[in-house]
C-alpha cells in the first residue's frame, strides 16, 4: 500500500467524502509533503558534507547561530520549528559554512523528538571535523503542546547537548552561551 492510499484511507475512516470535490488530489499532495519531510531518511551525511572539509589552523570557537529548523515529532507525527545554534572548536579543520544548514535539514527531516536531533546534529559535527569540542543548543516550538493536549501556545522547549571541551571546559561553554545570546 502507498502512502497515497494510507492517506485516502485516513481520510475516509475520519468521516471525510474523499470524492469531495476540495479532496480529489489530496491524498497525493499529502504523500508528497510527507516524503519531503521526511527526506532526512533518504540522505546520508557523506553526500550532505560533499567534500567540504578544509584544512585550516583555526582554533579559536565557530559559531553558527540561528539555523531554521523544521521537523516532526515522532509521538504525534505534527510540527516542531525552532532554530539551532551550533558552535565547535576546530582540531586542523573546519567545516564548510553551509554544511551546517545541511546537517541540521538531514536529522531534522526525520521523525524525532528534540533531544536526540540536538545529539546527532553535535555528534556528526564531531565525528567529521575531529573538533576538539563541540556544542549545540535548539530552541523549538512544537504543535503537540500547542495544537492538542495542553495546547500552550507560548511554551517552548530548549535542549544542549556539549561535547568535549564545550562538556569539560566551563570558560568554553560559557563563551559559546554568550555568543548565540541574542
Amino acid at each position: 500500500m502507498t502512502i497515497e492510499n494510507n492517506y485516502r484511507e485516513i481520510l475516509a475512516t475520519i468521516g471525510e467524502d474523499i470524492n469531495r470535490g476540495g479532496l480529489l488530489d489530496t491524498p497525493k499532495r499529502a504523500a508528497k509533503a510527507m516524503e519531503f519531510l521526511t527526506q532526512g531518511y533518504k540522505q546520508n551525511i557523506d553526500d550532505v558534507v560533499n567534500g567540504a572539509l578544509f584544512e585550516s589552523d583555526a582554533d579559536e570557537m565557530v559559531v553558527v547561530k540561528n539555523i531554521e529548523l523544521y521537523s516532526m515529532c515522532e509521538h504525534h507525527m505534527l510540527p516542531f520549528i525552532g532554530k539551532c545554534h551550533i558552535a565547535y572548536i576546530p582540531n586542523g579543520k573546519v567545516l564548510g559554512l553551509s554544511k551546517f544548514a545541511r546537517i541540521v535539514d538531514m536529522y531534522a527531516r526525520r521523525l524525532q523528538i528534540q533531544e536526540n536531533l540536538a545529539r546527532e546534529i553535535a555528534l556528526s559535527i564531531q565525528e567529521i571535523t575531529g573538533s576538539i569540542g563541540v556544542g549545540v543548543i535548539i530552541e523549538a516550538q512544537h504543535l503537540c503542546m500547542m495544537m492538542r493536549g495542553v495546547e500552550k501556545q507560548n511554551s517552548s522547549m530548549t535542549t544542549s547537548v556539549m561535547l568535549g571541551q564545550m562538556r569539560d571546559n566551563s570558560s568554553a561553554r560559557q563563551e559559546m552561551l554568550a555568543l548565540v545570546r541574542p
